[in-house]
């Protein structure tokens, strides 16, 4: 999910919060309007009527009270009797209009008594009414009065009664109205805090769900094995939102360089082994030249094969004679003793007799310890391989090299040897034709010299001269013949050099297509680079903004945004590094050569570094010895870069201890070993030295690669890219400078940078950058294992027939140092429904299975501290408890022959790491059902 979409999620159902929240108050606002509607238009409306009624009650009592009162005119009494009288139907109308209106069964009963008391007390009021009309006595109306009386306070205590109960019924929704206004008041304030707790969830889901992805990223990233170019291990894309489209474009890269790597390195093998064997047989054929004696073909010969094949001790013997007296004598040797090797050999004698007999070439590497023939001024060693290969010509042995190494020639030097004898036969026939031509031409001139002194002689014996003359006809005719011949070898070795002339043309074509090939490789790794930034511009910009301090965030946020930001920044980093070692590569890195203050060096490098000596309590000092010159021509950034590249490496490596570099001019002595210093207005020495891990021998030359490291394990203590080093070497060339490295493990490194003064920029300096030393290292690549499993095909057929609860409580042991391997196969293996135990070293995974006994089958990591996975599996195979125990080898190292060495160690089968999960499961669905039976 994209943060786009996270966005629209998490604000999506903070607006269902609030529609909620609103409907519930207006839910609550219509309760209190009904309330207050019943207090005003029902229970007020009601309490109303009752005092009208009261009111019209009181005043008919007055009137009946005027009436009979003697002071007041006739005239004024029927006024009276008559507002009696429309009281009465207001009052009966009144008492009515309630009676239709009471909603309950309490008010009902009270409306009905007020309508009996009332007409009770209507009964008396017309009697005293009548009375008054009809005149009676006043003792007739007092006794009327009377009862009216006692009636009128029943009447009046039913409507008090009435008033009082809708006063109650009023009082009752007036504090339901309040009791619901208190509630919509607690409802709001609850559903606010709801609505921002789940805010603050929703932020920290979007940040950690962000975090985790970045993390998850960064240590794939870090924890890649870099010696090896064609494994990279590959991110698992988890989500489709902007981290993923960088994990997914990481992968891409990753899998393009895996492709160009190992096509880049098989092409320059291939190229680089040609190219050696076209260089050789041109220079052996160019030495072929202007060659007019045996001896000086063979010395040549012996003298520059024996370089070319890396050999200590060489003889050339060529063929003196034909048939059963044909033997082969020692003509030129290389680094030989006169009383080492025979002087000459006939067919079938010895090995090297045999060889010529058989006319095949033999390679000894079994040699005798007490065979000593390769001398040096101290002393004698023995060889560790001969070689010794017959010279045909014309199916006929012509000559024997003999070739003697302290190292096993290889397949290349052996290759280029039988390269070299398919043309030396022919030089061979050539020179011993262009010697026997001369031989008989200074036979002929001394023959023609003694003719012309015994002229006079001749012509007193003509027939003498004339068999004479015959002779030398015959003579001429073979040297004609003879001319032919070499006239004819000589088109073939014409014909053998054009046809080198097109090998070289064809190799320089080829490495051509190389160089464009790693241009375009280098070139594509920088647009993808480019391409990985934008992506990662707006995750650095975001996460800056919200860990700033003023944003609205809380300070976990804030730290949360801190660790993406700074994930970010790994990441560019690294992007960074690979940028500027493509820059280099393409040639589109400029350089610009410029003075330099020297003096201002030494400063700038402290201040910059002495704040990290003080933090890891390092002794830092930086000396520039008195007579370095202070203006330096040479690219200053490029400079810097280099220096801080080597000093930040020497901090990370070194623990305890100090770190020094020392300046100074390089002396004329110590540069005449590696170039020419013409050209060059003087040369730099700069020497960083620390006491940290120090450099192995084999890793001096491995560590200034591209993604190389001195500790390549997979859980190194130092991390990095490998790319510093790198980037120096690089860098130090485009200054036609070069770097070099003396250093022993757990002694320290001195990495000593050489530079020159060039005032006139590069033009003036390609003489000294071309006399550069040129460093060729062969370095045996591993080849990676298939991860076909033969194993588990076979038994594909059964897998399908299993039981889906295969894994159903099975017990499984995990044993993997690292603890996000074994985070993620126990959550993995949870879903399957097993139980998980896990050690983190081989030494607890021992001390487990003897305490455990349940135990159905482990998970090996291979590559651990204290106790590999090897020596973890041979002891518990040692003890025969646990010979039916499957134990599944995982490692990240699939090279060849590490699967055989993982089943002889005691490994029921092996899957290699990036582990892919069907693949695991297969594996366990095999054992499981099986049992042990160990492959083959």
């Amino acid at each position: 999910m994209s943060f786009k979409k996270k966005q629209f999620v998490v604000f999506g159902v903070i607006i269902l919060f609030l529609a909620a929240m609103l409907m519930g108050i207006v839910f609550m606002v219509n309760s209190v309007k009904s309330n207050i509607t019943e207090i005003v238009d029902d229970r007020y409306v009601k309490v109303s009527a009752a005092m009208e009624i009261r009111q019209l009650f009181s005043r008919s009592d007055r009137e009946i009270l005027y009436a009979v009162n003697d002071s007041i005119t006739k005239e004024e009494a029927r006024d009276s009797l008559e507002i009696i009288k429309n009281n009465q139907d207001e009052i009966k109308l009144k008492i009515a209009e309630l009676s239709q209106i009471v909603n309950r069964s309490n008010g009902s009963q009270v409306i009905k008594q007020v309508e009996a008391n009332y007409g009770s007390y209507s009964i008396t009021e017309t009697e005293i009414i009548y009375a008054l009309e009809q005149g009676k006595s006043a003792s007739d109306i007092n006794t009327l009065m009377a009862q009216q009386r006692d009636k009128r306070l029943k009447v009046t205590s039913s409507i008090e009664e009435f008033k009082v109960y809708q006063e109650g019924l009023m009082n009752e929704a007036l504090k339901e109205a309040y009791e619901t206004y208190d509630a919509i008041i607690q409802f709001i304030i609850f559903s606010v805090g709801l609505v921002i707790i789940f805010i603050t969830i929703a932020m920290i889901w979007m940040i950690r769900s962000t975090t985790k992805n970045l993390r998850s990223i960064t240590s794939i990233m870090k924890k890649i094995d870099f010696n090896y170019l064609t494994d990279l291990p590959r991110i698992h894309v988890k989500t489709k939102d902007e981290i993923g489209d960088i994990a997914q474009a990481y992968n891409e890269m990753a899998a393009s360089l895996e492709v160009s790597y190992q096509k880049e390195k098989d092409f320059t093998t291939e190229i680089s082994e040609q190219n050696w064997i076209q260089t050789g047989l041109a220079d052996i054929a160019t030495m072929y030249q202007r060659i007019v004696n045996m001896e000086n073909l063979g010395q040549r010969v012996i003298s520059r094969l024996a370089l070319l094949m890396g050999a200590s001790l060489g003889v050339f013997y060529i063929k003196r004679g034909q048939g059963e007296e044909a033997k082969f004598v020692k003509l030129s040797s290389y680094a030989d003793e006169e009383e080492v090797g025979r002087r000459e050999f006939r067919l079938g004698e010895g090995l090297i007799g045999q060889c010529a007999l058989e006319k095949e070439s033999q390679i000894i590497n079994q040699v005798p310890k007490d065979y000593k023939v390769i001398s040096t001024g101290l002393g004698k060693v023995a060889p560790k391989s001969i070689f010794i290969a017959p010279v045909v010509f014309e199916d006929e042995v012509v000559a024997v090299i003999e070739l003697a190494s302290i190292e096993t020639f290889t397949k290349l030097q052996q290759n280029f040897l039988m390269r070299v004898l398919e043309t030396l036969g022919i030089t061979i026939n050539s020179v011993q034709g262009r010697v026997e031509i001369e031989r008989l031409l200074l036979e002929s001139q001394a023959q023609t010299e003694e003719l012309q002194v015994q002229s006079e002689e001749l012509q007193s014996q003509s027939e003498e001269m004339q068999a004479q003359s015959e002779e030398l006809q015959s003579q001429a005719e073979e040297l004609r013949m003879i001319n032919e011949q070499l006239e004819e070898r000589n088109r073939e070795a014409e014909a053998k050099s054009r046809e080198l002339q097109r090998a070289k043309l064809h190799l320089e074509d080829q490495a051509e297509q190389l160089k464009q090939s790693s241009k375009y490789k280098s070139e594509f790794l920088a647009n993808m680079s480019h391409e990985l930034r934008t992506p990662l511009n707006s995750i650095l910009i975001l996460s800056e903004m919200l860990s700033d301090q003023e944003s609205t965030l809380s300070e976990e946020q804030q730290d949360f945004a801190k660790v993406i930001h700074s994930s970010g920044q790994d990441l560019l980093s690294l992007i960074n590094d690979i940028l500027d070692l493509s820059k280099v590569e393409v040639g589109k890195m400029d350089v610009v050569f410029d003075e330099m203050n020297v003096s201002e060096l030494p400063e700038l490098l402290t201040q910059n570094f002495e704040h990290i000596a003080q933090k890891k309590g390092l002794e830092f000092n930086v000396i520039k010895d008195g007579n370095v010159p202070d203006i330096f021509f040479t690219d200053q950034q490029r400079l810097q870069q280099i220096l801080k590249n080597l000093l930040s490496n020497a901090f990370k490596f070194t623990e305890t201890g100090s770190i020094s570099v020392h300046i100074k001019c390089a002396e004329e002595q110590e540069l005449s070993k590696w170039v020419h210093t013409d050209g060059a207005d003087g040369w730099l020495e700069v020497s960083i030295a620390d006491t940290g891990i120090g450099i192995p021998k084999s890793k001096q030359q491995l560590i200034f690669e591209a993604f190389q490291q001195g500790d390549g394990a997979t859980m190194r203590k130092y991390g990095g890219t490998g790319l510093g080093l790198s980037i120096c070497r690089e860098f130090a060339k485009l200054l036609r400078g070069w770097l070099i490295v003396d250093s022993e493990e757990g002694e320290g490194s001195v990495f000593t940078l050489f530079l020159p003064s060039l005032p006139g920029g590069i033009e003036e300096s390609a003489e000294v950058g071309s006399a550069l030393p040129q460093v060729a290292a062969s370095i045996n690549e591993p080849v990676v294992e298939s991860n076909h499993e033969p194993l588990i095909e076979e038994l594909s057929l059964v897998e399908t027939h299993k039981p889906n609860n295969l894994f159903q409580d099975k017990t499984v042991l995990v044993v993997d140092d690292d603890h996000r391997n074994i985070y993620a196969l126990t959550n993995a293996l949870k879903q399957e429904g097993m139980k998980i135990l896990t050690a983190k070293t081989g030494l607890e995974c021992l001390e487990i299975i003897k305490k455990e006994h349940t135990i159905d089958a482990i998970l090996m990591d291979i590559m651990m501290p204290e106790l590999d996975g090897y020596e973890t599996m041979r002891r518990i195979r040692s003890t025969g408890q646990f010979n039916d125990m499957p134990i599944i080898a995982l490692t990240a190292k699939a090279m060849k022959g590490d699967r055989e060495k993982c089943l002889k160690a005691g490994a029921s089968d092996y899957v290699s790491k990036p582990l892919k999960l069907n693949q695991l499961l297969s594996v366990l669905r095999v054992w499981l059902t099986n049992g042990t039976i160990r492959p083959s």
